[in-house]
């Protein structure tokens, strides 16, 4: 069984995936070339955001935000420490301060109504993470920011495709930021991602600042990086394109199947998926007991499983510097509990049923 099944994908878009490419072996334009501007235009239609600017990864994606947005050493930007940490590298690369704040015990994503004390004079930015695929209380986080003249970033990494309030993930806020690393809802075959904003300097910014912040070839307007996202990346997440909404709705299928099931397994939290939105599952996550037990006899079973994520950042050697005075509890519990189990397109009911079987015995045992 695949963990995230690729495989299964790929031999479905097979014939688009292979003419797209052979399209671009054979005009050549490697970088920059036409895909990279019609992957734009038809993520920009798909979100609804007025602009889409295709970039090298996730990661580069939040790095040039926060540099358009002109982010000072010394600057805080607000955000979840229960995430991957490329959420707060960018910021620390930048000389700039991450401020923990802790998370829904329930979603895992980050608990809206502690940023507002978390905000001081040095606040430039609130950084929230759609984990697992569920967008966070963008309503509550905008409000904040509104009420004290901040930017909002959202880390949606993980989220393409998902809803809140009848809005798409990435045109909810100052920018949205996602990645299409292979094993995301929407994944090319390398690293790639993407900057969404509706404020139109903002995305001229973003456009200068992938290409080492020219404003024609040339001419550096301000310094920048090279962080364009290649053409054959392009052409793979436009094939993939083609089935995108199958995929999401068998995601969320997928998903409820496990809701459903795992509501009769002592010992296993579910995450709550809020009322006013859905959940893409980038991951199916639950909370378990004695995980690395838990862990180990799925493994036994042939169950692929992953740990999104064993340490929160403010633990990590490389953010202790940056650890709060105030407790995270919900943070640290999660993050001795989480446990992903196999979810993808693809995944077929009987492999699931091996999943909750498996599962079932590992928690009885």
């Amino acid at each position: 069984m695949q963990f995230i099944d690729l495989k299964s994908q790929y031999a479905a878009l097979k014939t688009s995936i292979d003419a797209r490419i052979q399209r671009v072996l054979d005009h050549g334009q490697y970088i920059m070339g036409p895909e990279v501007r019609e992957l734009e235009e038809a993520l920009q239609a798909y979100t609804g955001a007025r602009h889409c600017i295709t970039v090298a990864s996730g990661t580069e994606a939040l790095l040039i935000s926060l540099l358009a947005l002109d982010l000072k050493p010394g600057d805080e930007v607000i955000t979840t420490p229960f995430t991957f940490a490329a959420t707060a590298e960018m910021i620390v690369l930048l000389g700039g301060w991450p401020v923990f704040v802790d998370i829904e015990p329930d979603t895992c994503n980050i608990d809206a109504s502690l940023i507002e004390a978390a905000i001081t004079p040095r606040t430039r930015a609130i950084m929230p993470v759609s984990l697992y695929g569920q967008v966070a209380d963008m309503e509550a986080i905008n409000a904040v920011a509104s009420r004290h003249g901040l930017s909002v970033i959202e880390d949606a990494a993980q989220s393409f495709g998902a809803t809140y309030q009848g809005r798409r993930s990435c045109n909810l806020s100052t920018f949205g930021c996602t990645s299409f690393f292979p094993s995301k809802p929407l994944g090319c075959y390398g690293d790639g991602g993407a900057v969404f904003t509706n404020d139109d300097e903002l995305a001229q910014a973003c456009r200068e600042l992938r290409v080492h912040g020219q404003s024609a070839r040339y001419t550096h307007t301000r310094v920048g990086v090279g962080g364009r996202m290649d053409t054959l990346q392009c052409a793979v997440v436009l094939a993939k394109l083609e089935r995108f909404e199958w995929e999401l709705q068998q995601r969320l299928a997928i998903g409820a199947r496990y809701h459903e099931l795992l509501a009769a397994v002592p010992g296993v939290q579910r995450l709550a998926v809020r009322p006013d939105r859905n959940c893409v599952w980038g991951q199916y996550t639950v909370l378990v007991p004695d995980r690395a037990r838990v862990q180990a006899a799925l493994q036994d079973a042939g169950i692929p499983t992953a740990v999104h994520y064993p340490k929160p950042l403010h633990r990590q050697p490389a953010y202790r510097g940056f650890a709060p005075a105030r407790n995270l509890p919900h943070s640290e519990t999660a993050a001795e509990r989480v446990l992903s189990l196999p979810m993808s397109a693809d995944l077929s009911t009987t492999d699931q049923d091996r999943v909750l079987v498996a599962l079932r015995r590992a928690l009885a045992a």
